[in-house]
């Protein structure tokens, strides 16, 4: 049995689900984690505030940064003020992917 993927690949690049931790001392991507339904998230910190979208650009930030793309790229589609959040990452889907696997 293969574990779950923290993103679905998609015609313009993938979707990435994450669970970010704001607040943090620092910023970072502390790897693949397994929730209790059986999904995988990527879990990320980040120093920022939640508030008015500070910790959403510190994410996209972050992301943009791992996954070597603009900021432009990536972008917050689901759960602007929640923890479990869903990106969109334009760019080639099967790189992003090899890269993210490389993170986790």
């Amino acid at each position: 049995m293969t574990a779950p993927l923290c993103y679905r690949l998609s015609p313009n690049g993938l979707s990435l689900f994450v669970r970010v931790t704001p607040n943090a001392g620092r910023d970072a991507i502390e790897g693949v984690e397994i929730r209790d339904d059986g999904t995988a998230v990527l879990r990320l910190r980040v120093s920022a505030v939640p508030d008015k979208g500070k910790a959403n650009a510190a994410v996209v930030a972050l992301v943009a940064k791992a996954l070597d793309v603009p900021k432009s790229a990536v972008s917050v589609t689901s759960g602007g003020t929640a923890r479990l959040k869903t990106l969109d990452v334009v760019g080639d889907g099967a790189a992003l992917a090899a890269l993210l696997g490389g993170l986790g």
